[in-house]
């Protein structure tokens, strides 16, 4: 009798478990699955950049188990590299990865989200973002386009540039033919220099044929992949117009927002980790990539002039506090950058800048 009444709660119990999983099942396989496009702005394989957007699309699919996939576009292959802020906006793709300052036609504000002249450097950017309104203030920015974005990169400090003559006062600034984009370049605008915008494809080419007199582009280790010193003799220190330049990527506002809530927080983290993960291949690749440049291809590598780095920032403030009264937007955003910088900037004045000039000897370039 004890055996068959075992059985039978067995029986029944085994057949809960079926019904269970029965039921249980289709729930798991009915589980919405997203499949995305994204477009970016650099060219195929270029280090980093398209390789990180590329990173962050396969870790969504890792994280969500396959739930969502993003396939992933360089330039070019799917819409022109400026082309998209608004293949994007108005859902012609789902999300995009560039840099905000491309935008800056359409939507000035937006270019204080990338990196501002003698400004935030990765580090700091980034507290503004994740510690400070930076991040809110961009999808308020953003909103009216119908996009929402995220860090998902920084250069750190960039190079100041390749220049085919030597800079030595803000006079040789005038007439000076160069590649710079977002507010460094209206900067130079403010020089006497002209400003030309160019997608990275062209910017070799336009140099060595003397199209452009000079170009900025990120630090050693793309520039040296670019290929610049067969174009250009003198190699610019250090990256005023760019001292912590964020990477971005944006999403359609509606697509993202069509989102569960567990998707939307892995798409977010996943960008934080492409964020991180950018800056760290960019500081470990520049230091071979500049010795080798130094070394192997004999670059001059001069830092700007003390009195021209003077002349510039006086400029690079000017020119903020004009960018800021274009309209509203882009004097709040403004306006919180700055006092966020201050508020930094006490702190950094007394950890990071300390440090580095206790080990500055022991670093610094020879010769």
């Amino acid at each position: 009798m004890e055996r068959r009444e075992f059985l039978k709660k067995t029986g029944v119990a085994a057949a809960a478990a079926v019904a269970s999983t029965a039921v249980a099942a289709p729930a798991v396989l009915a589980q919405k699955k997203y499949r995305w496009k994204m477009v970016t702005t650099w060219p195929p394989n270029l280090p980093v950049l398209q390789v990180g957007a590329e990173r962050f699309a396969k870790r969504v699919e890792e994280v969500s188990e396959g739930r969502m996939k993003i396939q992933v576009f360089a330039a070019g292959e799917l819409v022109p590299a400026l082309g998209v802020f608004d293949a994007v906006s108005q859902g012609t793709v789902e999300c995009g990865s560039g840099a905000a300052y491309y935008w800056a036609g359409k939507v000035p504000a937006a270019q204080w989200f990338t990196s501002v002249p003698f400004g935030l450097n990765a580090q700091g950017i980034n507290a503004w973002f994740y510690g400070g309104d930076g991040l809110k203030l961009w999808e308020e920015v953003y909103a009216p386009f119908n996009l929402i974005a995220r860090p998902q990169g920084n250069s750190g400090v960039q190079m100041g540039g390749w220049f085919r003559k030597k800079m030595e006062t803000i006079d040789d600034f005038k007439g000076l033919k160069m590649r710079i984009p977002g507010l460094g370049g209206k900067v130079i605008a403010k020089a006497g220099g002209t400003v030309v915008l160019l997608p990275v494809g062209d910017i070799f080419t336009s140099l060595e044929r003397g199209v452009i007199d000079a170009t900025e582009w990120l630090g050693p280790m793309h520039d040296l992949r670019m290929g610049f010193y067969k174009a250009a003799q003198y190699y610019y220190y250090p990256g005023w117009h760019e001292p912590g330049t964020c990477l971005e990527v944006m999403f359609n506002k509606k697509k993202y927002d069509e989102l569960p809530a567990d998707l939307k927080g892995i798409i977010d983290m996943c960008a934080m980790e492409t964020n991180l993960w950018s800056l760290s291949m960019f500081e470990a690749g520049n230091g071979a990539a500049l010795q080798e440049l130094i070394t192997k291809h004999k670059v001059e590598l001069i830092r700007f002039p003390d009195p021209l780095l003077d002349e510039l920032r006086k400029m690079a403030k000017e020119t903020m506090e004009e960018e800021a009264e274009k309209d509203p937007v882009s004097r709040k955003v403004h306006e919180s950058f700055k006092k966020f910088k201050e508020q930094v900037g006490v702190w950094g004045s007394v950890s990071e800048n300390a440090y580095y000039n206790v080990i500055a000897d022991k670093y610094s370039l020879k010769g």
